[in-house]
Protein backbone atom coordinates (compact mmCIF):
# COMPACT_ATOMS: atom_id res chain seq x y z
CA UNK A 1 0.00 0.00 0.00
CA UNK A 2 1.33 3.54 -0.77
CA UNK A 3 2.22 5.89 2.19
CA UNK A 4 -0.21 8.23 3.17
CA UNK A 5 0.91 11.84 5.03
CA UNK A 6 0.81 11.58 8.99
CA UNK A 7 -2.79 12.45 10.13
CA UNK A 8 -3.68 14.32 13.06
CA UNK A 9 -7.06 14.79 14.06
CA UNK A 10 -7.96 15.10 10.13
CA UNK A 11 -11.78 15.77 9.52
CA UNK A 12 -12.13 13.80 6.91
CA UNK A 13 -9.45 11.63 5.89
CA UNK A 14 -7.51 10.39 2.95
CA UNK A 15 -7.70 6.42 3.17
CA UNK A 16 -6.83 3.60 0.91
CA UNK A 17 -8.13 0.55 0.00
CA UNK A 18 -7.05 -2.13 -2.66
CA UNK A 19 -8.56 -3.29 -5.28
CA UNK A 20 -8.58 -7.51 -7.11
CA UNK A 21 -7.20 -5.70 -10.03
CA UNK A 22 -4.11 -4.44 -8.38
CA UNK A 23 -4.74 -0.95 -8.25
CA UNK A 24 -5.64 1.01 -4.98
CA UNK A 25 -8.12 3.06 -4.91
CA UNK A 26 -8.49 6.65 -2.63
CA UNK A 27 -11.18 7.99 -1.00
CA UNK A 28 -12.58 10.22 2.17
CA UNK A 29 -13.68 9.33 5.66
CA UNK A 30 -15.98 11.49 7.08
CA UNK A 31 -16.77 11.55 11.12
CA UNK A 32 -19.66 13.17 11.75
CA UNK A 33 -20.21 12.64 15.22
CA UNK A 34 -22.28 10.40 17.40
CA UNK A 35 -26.07 9.40 17.94
CA UNK A 36 -27.35 8.19 21.11
CA UNK A 37 -30.63 5.84 21.31
CA UNK A 38 -32.53 4.45 24.55
CA UNK A 39 -31.94 1.31 24.67
CA UNK A 40 -35.72 -0.30 25.23
CA UNK A 41 -36.84 -4.15 25.99
CA UNK A 42 -39.52 -6.00 23.62
CA UNK A 43 -42.68 -4.54 25.16
CA UNK A 44 -40.91 -0.70 24.25
CA UNK A 45 -39.85 0.09 27.97
CA UNK A 46 -36.49 1.92 28.68
CA UNK A 47 -34.01 -0.36 30.17
CA UNK A 48 -32.21 0.63 33.18
CA UNK A 49 -28.84 0.35 34.40
CA UNK A 50 -29.49 -2.01 37.96
CA UNK A 51 -25.89 -2.00 39.13
CA UNK A 52 -22.51 0.09 39.28
CA UNK A 53 -22.18 3.51 38.66
CA UNK A 54 -24.54 3.82 36.08
CA UNK A 55 -27.42 2.30 38.35
CA UNK A 56 -30.74 4.02 37.70
CA UNK A 57 -29.34 5.61 34.45
CA UNK A 58 -31.20 4.58 31.15
CA UNK A 59 -29.32 2.41 29.16
CA UNK A 60 -28.13 3.94 26.19
CA UNK A 61 -26.93 2.45 22.22
CA UNK A 62 -23.83 4.73 20.95
CA UNK A 63 -23.88 4.87 16.95
CA UNK A 64 -20.66 6.24 15.40
CA UNK A 65 -21.59 8.23 12.41
CA UNK A 66 -19.33 8.07 9.61
CA UNK A 67 -19.12 8.62 5.54
CA UNK A 68 -17.37 7.51 2.88
CA UNK A 69 -16.65 9.50 -0.27
CA UNK A 70 -14.76 7.79 -3.13
CA UNK A 71 -12.05 9.92 -5.20
CA UNK A 72 -11.48 9.65 -8.71
CA UNK A 73 -7.33 8.26 -8.61
CA UNK A 74 -6.62 4.94 -8.47
CA UNK A 75 -2.41 4.28 -7.19
CA UNK A 76 -0.19 2.03 -8.71
CA UNK A 77 0.39 -0.62 -5.92
CA UNK A 78 3.77 -2.02 -6.51
CA UNK A 79 5.48 0.67 -8.89
CA UNK A 80 8.37 -0.44 -10.10
CA UNK A 81 10.28 2.64 -12.61
CA UNK A 82 10.84 6.44 -11.13
CA UNK A 83 7.89 7.34 -13.28
CA UNK A 84 5.62 5.17 -11.91
CA UNK A 85 6.52 6.42 -8.09
CA UNK A 86 6.74 10.28 -9.49
CA UNK A 87 3.25 9.63 -10.57
CA UNK A 88 1.99 7.93 -6.92
CA UNK A 89 3.77 11.09 -4.97
CA UNK A 90 1.74 13.32 -7.83
CA UNK A 91 -1.74 11.73 -7.30
CA UNK A 92 -1.17 11.63 -3.40
CA UNK A 93 -0.67 15.71 -3.34
CA UNK A 94 -3.78 15.88 -5.44
CA UNK A 95 -5.73 13.72 -3.28
CA UNK A 96 -4.28 15.73 -0.21
CA UNK A 97 -5.35 19.17 -1.91
CA UNK A 98 -8.91 17.92 -2.27
CA UNK A 99 -9.27 16.22 1.21
CA UNK A 100 -8.21 20.13 2.62
CA UNK A 101 -10.77 21.76 0.62
CA UNK A 102 -12.88 19.24 2.20
CA UNK A 103 -11.86 19.75 5.55
CA UNK A 104 -12.76 23.50 5.20
CA UNK A 105 -16.17 22.33 3.84
CA UNK A 106 -17.43 20.57 6.49
CA UNK A 107 -16.27 23.45 8.77
CA UNK A 108 -17.87 25.94 7.59
CA UNK A 109 -20.88 23.87 7.40
CA UNK A 110 -20.31 22.96 11.57
CA UNK A 111 -19.54 26.41 12.55
CA UNK A 112 -20.71 28.74 10.19
CA UNK A 113 -16.79 29.79 10.18
CA UNK A 114 -14.67 29.00 7.14
CA UNK A 115 -10.70 28.97 8.34
CA UNK A 116 -9.06 31.45 6.17
CA UNK A 117 -5.34 30.86 5.24
CA UNK A 118 -4.64 34.14 6.25
CA UNK A 119 -5.27 35.75 9.93
CA UNK A 120 -6.73 39.23 8.37
CA UNK A 121 -9.49 37.78 6.81
CA UNK A 122 -11.28 37.03 10.02
CA UNK A 123 -13.18 38.74 11.84
CA UNK A 124 -12.40 36.95 15.40
CA UNK A 125 -15.67 38.08 16.80
CA UNK A 126 -17.56 35.95 13.91
CA UNK A 127 -15.08 32.94 15.25
CA UNK A 128 -16.15 33.54 19.06
CA UNK A 129 -19.59 33.81 17.77
CA UNK A 130 -19.31 30.25 15.96
CA UNK A 131 -17.70 28.79 18.79
CA UNK A 132 -20.35 29.99 21.19
CA UNK A 133 -23.16 28.59 18.65
CA UNK A 134 -21.45 25.23 18.88
CA UNK A 135 -20.85 24.94 22.50
CA UNK A 136 -22.95 22.31 24.11
CA UNK A 137 -21.38 22.44 27.88
CA UNK A 138 -24.07 24.00 30.72
CA UNK A 139 -21.54 27.50 31.41
CA UNK A 140 -22.39 28.88 28.05
CA UNK A 141 -23.85 31.54 29.45
CA UNK A 142 -20.35 33.09 30.63
CA UNK A 143 -19.25 32.16 26.78
CA UNK A 144 -21.83 35.32 25.85
CA UNK A 145 -21.47 37.45 28.60
CA UNK A 146 -17.40 37.20 28.24
CA UNK A 147 -17.53 38.48 24.42
CA UNK A 148 -20.30 40.86 25.72
CA UNK A 149 -18.00 42.77 28.03
CA UNK A 150 -15.04 42.27 25.59
CA UNK A 151 -16.84 44.28 23.68
CA UNK A 152 -17.58 46.95 26.12
CA UNK A 153 -13.86 46.70 27.35
CA UNK A 154 -12.90 47.86 24.12
CA UNK A 155 -15.78 50.42 23.21
CA UNK A 156 -14.36 51.97 26.56
CA UNK A 157 -10.94 51.98 26.26
CA UNK A 158 -10.12 54.82 23.77
CA UNK A 159 -6.97 53.50 21.73
CA UNK A 160 -9.65 50.04 20.85
CA UNK A 161 -12.69 51.86 19.70
CA UNK A 162 -11.75 51.24 16.39
CA UNK A 163 -12.42 47.48 17.10
CA UNK A 164 -15.82 47.25 18.29
CA UNK A 165 -17.23 45.79 15.39
CA UNK A 166 -14.64 44.33 13.46
CA UNK A 167 -11.22 43.17 14.96
CA UNK A 168 -8.35 40.70 13.20
CA UNK A 169 -6.73 37.86 15.04
CA UNK A 170 -3.15 39.52 14.35
CA UNK A 171 -4.82 42.90 15.83
CA UNK A 172 -5.00 40.84 19.55
CA UNK A 173 -2.45 41.36 21.18
CA UNK A 174 -0.99 40.14 25.05
CA UNK A 175 -1.33 43.74 26.09
CA UNK A 176 -5.06 44.39 25.15
CA UNK A 177 -5.43 40.78 27.11
CA UNK A 178 -3.87 42.01 29.87
CA UNK A 179 -5.79 45.26 30.08
CA UNK A 180 -9.31 43.05 29.46
CA UNK A 181 -8.10 41.02 32.49
CA UNK A 182 -7.23 44.18 34.68
CA UNK A 183 -11.01 45.39 33.49
CA UNK A 184 -12.46 42.39 34.84
CA UNK A 185 -11.11 42.70 37.66
CA UNK A 186 -11.98 46.59 38.46
CA UNK A 187 -15.47 45.91 37.34
CA UNK A 188 -16.07 42.62 39.43
CA UNK A 189 -15.85 41.27 42.52
CA UNK A 190 -15.33 38.05 44.08
CA UNK A 191 -14.77 34.66 41.78
CA UNK A 192 -16.75 36.70 38.72
CA UNK A 193 -13.52 37.89 37.01
CA UNK A 194 -11.90 34.50 37.09
CA UNK A 195 -14.66 32.33 35.99
CA UNK A 196 -16.12 34.58 32.96
CA UNK A 197 -11.64 34.55 32.30
CA UNK A 198 -11.69 31.04 32.31
CA UNK A 199 -14.71 30.93 30.00
CA UNK A 200 -12.85 33.31 27.57
CA UNK A 201 -9.73 31.54 27.51
CA UNK A 202 -11.29 28.80 26.16
CA UNK A 203 -12.07 30.27 22.71
CA UNK A 204 -9.09 31.44 22.42
CA UNK A 205 -7.09 27.72 23.03
CA UNK A 206 -9.56 26.59 20.45
CA UNK A 207 -8.46 29.58 17.51
CA UNK A 208 -5.13 28.59 18.45
CA UNK A 209 -5.56 24.87 17.78
CA UNK A 210 -7.83 26.03 14.60
CA UNK A 211 -4.17 28.36 13.48
CA UNK A 212 -5.90 31.57 13.76
CA UNK A 213 -3.28 32.67 16.05
CA UNK A 214 -0.08 31.60 15.69
CA UNK A 215 0.92 31.80 19.40
CA UNK A 216 -2.17 32.18 22.04
CA UNK A 217 -2.59 35.88 23.36
CA UNK A 218 -4.21 34.86 26.39
CA UNK A 219 -0.77 32.23 27.49
CA UNK A 220 0.96 33.63 30.59
CA UNK A 221 -2.50 36.37 31.75
CA UNK A 222 -4.39 34.83 34.90
CA UNK A 223 -6.66 36.28 37.13
CA UNK A 224 -6.00 34.76 40.26
CA UNK A 225 -7.83 33.90 42.99
CA UNK A 226 -8.11 32.55 46.84
CA UNK A 227 -9.84 29.62 46.31
CA UNK A 228 -9.74 28.91 50.57
CA UNK A 229 -11.66 32.19 50.94
CA UNK A 230 -15.12 32.18 50.96
CA UNK A 231 -17.18 35.08 49.18
CA UNK A 232 -20.74 34.78 48.65
CA UNK A 233 -22.69 34.96 51.46
CA UNK A 234 -24.59 32.74 52.97
CA UNK A 235 -27.90 31.93 54.86
CA UNK A 236 -28.02 31.44 58.72
CA UNK A 237 -30.43 28.12 59.95
CA UNK A 238 -32.74 31.09 61.54
CA UNK A 239 -32.58 32.92 57.99
CA UNK A 240 -33.84 29.78 56.03
CA UNK A 241 -36.53 29.46 58.64
CA UNK A 242 -37.47 33.26 57.92
CA UNK A 243 -37.17 32.44 54.42
CA UNK A 244 -39.27 28.88 54.12
CA UNK A 245 -42.48 31.56 56.33
CA UNK A 246 -42.36 33.45 53.78
CA UNK A 247 -44.68 33.64 50.69
CA UNK A 248 -45.45 35.85 47.93
CA UNK A 249 -48.09 36.84 45.12
CA UNK A 250 -47.56 34.93 42.27
CA UNK A 251 -44.86 32.71 43.46
CA UNK A 252 -43.29 29.84 41.88
CA UNK A 253 -43.76 26.59 44.00
CA UNK A 254 -40.99 24.56 42.22
CA UNK A 255 -38.06 27.45 42.54
CA UNK A 256 -39.43 27.87 46.78
CA UNK A 257 -39.02 23.75 46.97
CA UNK A 258 -35.49 24.06 44.68
CA UNK A 259 -34.16 26.33 46.84
CA UNK A 260 -35.07 24.68 49.86
CA UNK A 261 -33.53 21.15 49.35
CA UNK A 262 -30.15 22.68 47.94
CA UNK A 263 -30.25 24.43 50.93
CA UNK A 264 -30.72 21.12 53.27
CA UNK A 265 -28.97 18.90 50.52
CA UNK A 266 -26.03 21.18 49.07
CA UNK A 267 -26.50 20.69 45.62
CA UNK A 268 -25.78 23.40 42.27
CA UNK A 269 -28.23 24.45 40.24
CA UNK A 270 -27.44 22.38 37.20
CA UNK A 271 -27.78 19.21 39.03
CA UNK A 272 -31.29 20.07 41.49
CA UNK A 273 -32.77 21.54 38.22
CA UNK A 274 -31.88 17.71 36.05
CA UNK A 275 -32.96 15.16 38.98
CA UNK A 276 -35.39 12.60 38.48
CA UNK A 277 -37.30 10.14 40.57
CA UNK A 278 -35.59 7.23 39.07
CA UNK A 279 -32.86 8.82 41.08
CA UNK A 280 -33.96 8.21 44.59
CA UNK A 281 -34.17 5.23 46.82
CA UNK A 282 -37.20 5.86 48.89
CA UNK A 283 -36.80 2.63 50.37
CA UNK A 284 -33.51 3.24 51.65
CA UNK A 285 -33.73 6.95 51.63
CA UNK A 286 -31.32 7.85 49.55
CA UNK A 287 -29.86 10.32 46.54
CA UNK A 288 -27.50 9.10 44.10
CA UNK A 289 -26.89 11.83 41.17
CA UNK A 290 -23.65 12.80 39.11
CA UNK A 291 -22.47 15.66 39.50
CA UNK A 292 -22.80 17.69 36.03
CA UNK A 293 -19.54 20.07 36.64
CA UNK A 294 -16.90 16.90 37.49
CA UNK A 295 -19.03 14.22 35.70
CA UNK A 296 -16.06 12.24 33.41
CA UNK A 297 -13.08 13.50 35.69
CA UNK A 298 -13.49 13.52 39.22
CA UNK A 299 -13.19 10.62 41.48
CA UNK A 300 -16.04 11.82 43.76
CA UNK A 301 -18.07 12.67 40.79
CA UNK A 302 -21.26 10.72 41.76
CA UNK A 303 -22.64 11.41 45.08
CA UNK A 304 -24.79 9.58 48.01
CA UNK A 305 -27.19 11.63 49.59
CA UNK A 306 -28.97 10.50 52.77
CA UNK A 307 -32.47 11.80 53.00
CA UNK A 308 -34.49 13.52 55.94
CA UNK A 309 -38.05 14.07 56.20
CA UNK A 310 -37.55 17.65 55.10
CA UNK A 311 -35.94 16.12 51.71
CA UNK A 312 -38.59 13.88 50.87
CA UNK A 313 -41.41 16.53 51.97
CA UNK A 314 -39.50 19.08 49.69
CA UNK A 315 -39.56 16.62 46.80
CA UNK A 316 -42.66 14.78 47.15
CA UNK A 317 -43.47 11.79 45.04
CA UNK A 318 -43.79 11.34 41.11
CA UNK A 319 -47.50 11.58 39.67
CA UNK A 320 -48.88 8.16 38.11
CA UNK A 321 -45.44 6.65 39.11
CA UNK A 322 -43.46 8.04 36.33
CA UNK A 323 -39.78 7.91 37.45
CA UNK A 324 -38.44 9.82 34.60
CA UNK A 325 -40.33 13.20 35.43
CA UNK A 326 -38.41 16.17 36.84
CA UNK A 327 -38.58 16.20 40.58
CA UNK A 328 -38.01 20.29 40.51
CA UNK A 329 -39.42 21.52 37.35
CA UNK A 330 -37.33 24.59 36.70
CA UNK A 331 -37.39 27.67 34.24
CA UNK A 332 -34.40 29.48 33.24
CA UNK A 333 -31.46 30.24 35.78
CA UNK A 334 -32.41 33.91 35.57
CA UNK A 335 -36.00 33.57 36.02
CA UNK A 336 -35.02 31.24 39.01
CA UNK A 337 -32.65 33.82 39.92
CA UNK A 338 -35.42 36.93 39.81
CA UNK A 339 -37.77 35.07 42.07
CA UNK A 340 -34.64 34.06 44.48
CA UNK A 341 -34.35 37.90 44.93
CA UNK A 342 -37.44 39.09 44.80
CA UNK A 343 -38.12 36.02 47.63
CA UNK A 344 -35.66 37.04 49.92
CA UNK A 345 -36.39 40.91 49.76
CA UNK A 346 -39.75 40.09 50.80
CA UNK A 347 -38.52 38.12 53.84
CA UNK A 348 -36.05 41.11 54.70
CA UNK A 349 -33.05 39.62 53.83
CA UNK A 350 -30.57 42.15 52.75
CA UNK A 351 -27.59 39.82 51.64
CA UNK A 352 -26.94 39.29 48.22
CA UNK A 353 -28.32 35.66 47.36
CA UNK A 354 -27.95 33.81 44.69
CA UNK A 355 -28.55 29.90 43.80
CA UNK A 356 -24.99 28.83 44.90
CA UNK A 357 -25.15 30.25 47.96
CA UNK A 358 -27.44 27.54 49.20
CA UNK A 359 -24.42 24.93 48.64
CA UNK A 360 -22.34 27.47 50.51
CA UNK A 361 -24.75 27.79 53.72
CA UNK A 362 -25.75 24.21 53.76
CA UNK A 363 -21.45 23.59 54.08
CA UNK A 364 -21.34 25.96 56.79
CA UNK A 365 -24.47 25.79 58.59
CA UNK A 366 -23.46 21.66 58.94
CA UNK A 367 -19.74 22.63 60.17
CA UNK A 368 -21.57 25.04 62.54
CA UNK A 369 -23.32 22.11 64.22
CA UNK A 370 -20.53 19.80 64.51
CA UNK A 371 -20.44 17.82 61.34
CA UNK A 372 -17.00 16.11 60.72
CA UNK A 373 -14.87 18.23 57.49
CA UNK A 374 -14.81 14.93 55.62
CA UNK A 375 -18.63 14.43 55.81
CA UNK A 376 -19.14 17.60 54.28
CA UNK A 377 -16.58 16.87 51.57
CA UNK A 378 -18.43 13.13 50.90
CA UNK A 379 -21.78 15.16 50.78
CA UNK A 380 -20.54 18.21 48.52
CA UNK A 381 -18.78 15.74 46.17
CA UNK A 382 -15.20 17.50 46.94
CA UNK A 383 -12.42 15.23 45.84
CA UNK A 384 -10.59 16.35 48.79
CA UNK A 385 -10.63 18.39 51.46
CA UNK A 386 -8.75 21.41 49.92
CA UNK A 387 -12.29 22.96 48.85
CA UNK A 388 -13.80 22.06 51.88
CA UNK A 389 -11.72 23.93 54.27
CA UNK A 390 -12.57 27.57 52.99
CA UNK A 391 -15.72 26.95 54.52
CA UNK A 392 -14.03 26.33 57.91
CA UNK A 393 -12.67 29.83 57.69
CA UNK A 394 -16.18 31.15 57.34
CA UNK A 395 -17.24 29.01 60.56
CA UNK A 396 -14.22 30.78 62.26
CA UNK A 397 -15.23 34.20 60.61
CA UNK A 398 -19.38 33.65 62.09
CA UNK A 399 -17.46 32.50 65.33
CA UNK A 400 -15.54 36.08 65.66
CA UNK A 401 -18.24 38.33 64.49
CA UNK A 402 -20.70 36.36 67.08
CA UNK A 403 -18.55 36.96 70.30
CA UNK A 404 -18.14 40.44 68.88
CA UNK A 405 -22.06 40.91 68.89
CA UNK A 406 -21.85 40.73 72.81
CA UNK A 407 -22.27 43.93 74.75
CA UNK A 408 -18.98 45.61 76.41
CA UNK A 409 -19.45 45.53 80.12
CA UNK A 410 -18.22 48.00 82.84
CA UNK A 411 -16.66 46.17 85.73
Amino acid sequence: MAKLQKQTKQNPKLEQRELKDGRIALYLEYYLGRSEEVVKDADGKVVYYTEGAMKGKPKKKVTHLRKKESLPFYLIAKPTSPMERQQNREILEMAEKIRFEKEQELKEQQTGLRLAKHPEEINFFDYFQSFIDNYTKKDVRHMRRGLAIFKEFLKEKKKYKAFVETIRPDQITKEMIREFADYLQSRFTGEGPHTLFQRFKKVFKKATEDEIFLRNPCEGVVIKIDSQQLKKDILSMDEIKQLALTHYPNENPHIRRAFLFCLFAGLRFCDVRDLTFAQVDFSNRLLRFNQAKTAGHSSASWVNMPLSDTHLKLMGEPENGDKNQLIFPLPSHTMCLKALRHWTARAGIEKHITWHCARHSFAVNLLNNGANIKTVASLLGHAGLKHTEKYTRAVDSLKREAIDSLPDISF
